[in-house]
């Protein structure tokens, strides 16, 4: 080993090499700090990033102020009275833009923890906007200013579609830079070995990767060189009492605490304290798995934080909207689309002899039975044919699925591959069966062979599509299939589901198994 290899090596305090420092990123940090910074430290990339949203956001609300002026009044010298004074239309757009990135930063919408992932920065722009709004009517109507409504009817639905389109652009921009090594936040993943294999695990299951694991730190007397996760090795850095020597060798971001540790609350309080020094993250894992964000609150009581979990609710308000945007869509869905049910009729009919539309039972919300609607994408004795293939079985758990059923006729099958057989169950959302996301519709043999808690399934009404049709469809196991149903019922939003409509369309575009 040459000095300057035995230099960067070092010892980790508990009698334990630093095998990670082999990561060629390592190496390349010692020669050139700022550049390997550039590429990949969590913190350099946050600022950078948070400069970059902070100008985008700027260039956007100010062109749309300056832009909504022009398209309302020209170029002649527009006013409003405010306060007996004579107050022009330019001095007006700054504040208002100006306001705007105000609110913008009051709502958080350019943290780092909500950036690049997730429908939360998404709604912090959505909430700082109708807030400005909210405010800025209450303005005019204490002080009796009266701004054209034509201006402000322009103004705040483009700069809201303007700052929307702008974060998912760059968020576009991040992803790909994140599936390079770029601008990923690195951090040692501390605890007992199995649930550091967890969170590791659920961290590189992510679609877009947000965390570069570099190390891991174990509690316990017997620490081995690596430990095995998804059959690669992740180097193990330290134990948890040289964790923090650990960090600052790694050039870590942050330390994500998975589940319970030795020495409890006292521990970490004071590996915080200790983190503090260089300005390193400290990510306490909750075990509360399912349960989005929003349903969990933190509030402190005489310095005990007590966390507050919402129960789901199963009916109110947000469900009627639901329903709602799934007539609204649906309807609108079966005109644009009867032309191309009227040729994929004609294509069924003239493959195999047999009905267009496939009716089958289904259960629905609270059990209750109903017909859903497909376009026949299967020889018309499929069903009398299942006995004979059910020992060739691919699919998950209850399910039953063939890559290569001979029951698939040829429309069928590239019809199945781009979820186009599926298109009918937009009537059964338009009745009211389905909703247009929701847990897939279940076979009354599926809801029979069920476990007591995926009975949760059922208490929302079954989905056109749905985080299964999102995440590998066919290619998901029993387990992954039903964590993802029993997610969405007890995490559901507005929001969510315009997301999952989207990533659907997506989906159908670039499928992956469907078959």
């Amino acid at each position: 080993m040459s000095p300057s290899e035995e230099a960067a090596t070092g010892d980790l305090g508990f009698g334990l090499r630093a095998s990670f420092v082999k990561d060629p990123l390592f190496d390349r940090s010692r020669r050139d700090g700022k550049r390997y910074a550039s590429a990949v430290s969590g913190v350099f990339w946050a600022r950078r990033y948070y400069r970059l949203l902070w100008l985008v956001d700027a260039i956007v609300v100010f062109s749309v102020a300056a832009f909504a002026q022009v398209a309302r009044f020209g170029f002649e010298n527009a006013f409003v009275i405010v306060g007996g004074f004579r107050v022009g239309y330019f001095p007006i757009s700054l504040a208002i833009a100006g306001a705007w990135m105000v609110a913008l930063g009051v709502y958080r919408s350019r943290d780092k923890q909500v950036v690049g992932i997730g429908p939360d920065e998404y709604k912090r722009v959505f909430s700082a906007t109708i807030v400005l709004l909210g405010l800025l009517n209450m303005a005019c109507v204490v002080f009796e200013i009266e701004i054209a409504r034509g201006y402000v009817a322009l103004v705040f639905p483009l700069g809201c579609l303007g700052l929307m389109t702008s974060r998912w652009t760059l968020r576009r921009w991040l992803t790909r830079q994140r599936v390079h090594g770029h601008y990923l936040s690195r951090v040692v993943v501390l605890g007992a070995p199995e649930e550091v294999r967890y969170v590791i695990n659920q961290i590189e299951k992510k679609s877009g990767p947000i965390y570069k694991v570099v190390g891991v730190a174990l509690q316990g007397p017997q620490q081995p060189p690596s430990l095995m996760v998804n059959g690669k090795a992740v180097p193990v850095v330290a134990d948890i009492y040289s964790v923090v020597h650990a960090v600052a060798a790694t050039d870590a971001d942050a330390v994500i605490i998975a589940g319970q540790v030795e020495g409890g609350s006292t521990y970490i309080q004071e590996l915080g304290w200790q983190l503090e020094e260089s300005s390193t993250e400290l990510i306490l894992t909750t075990g509360l798995t399912n349960v989005a964000g929003p349903r969990i609150h933190s509030r402190p009581v005489e310095g005990l934080p007590l966390m507050h979990v919402e129960l789901p609710q199963y009916a109110g308000a947000k469900h009627a909207m639901k329903r709602v945007l799934d007539i609204i869509l649906s309807a609108a869905a079966l005109v644009v689309l009867l032309p191309v049910f009227a040729v994929l009729a004609v294509l069924i009919r003239r493959d195999s002899p047999g009905p267009v539309i496939f009716r089958q039972e289904r259960i629905g919300r609270r059990g209750q039975t109903f017909v859903m609607f497909k376009f026949r994408s299967m020889v018309e004795t499929a069903e009398q044919d299942l006995a004979e293939l059910l020992e060739q079985n691919e699919g998950a758990g209850l399910l039953f699925k063939m890559e290569h059923d001979p029951r698939v006729t040829r429309v069928g099958r590239w019809m199945r591959h781009y979820s186009l057989d599926e298109l009918p169950q937009f009537l059964n959302v338009f009745l009211g069966d389905m909703s247009l996301v929701g847990p897939r519709p279940p076979l009354q043999r599926e809801v029979d062979g069920y476990e007591r808690h995926v009975h949760r399934r059922l208490y929302i009404k079954p989905g056109l599509t749905g985080m299964w049709q999102i995440n590998g469809r066919s290619e998901l196991n029993w387990q992954d299939s039903v964590r993802l149903d029993l997610y969405y019922v007890e995490n559901w939003s507005i929001v969510g589901d315009i997301i999952i409509l989207w990533r659907t369309a997506r989906a159908m575009i670039r499928p992956v198994g469907a078959y």
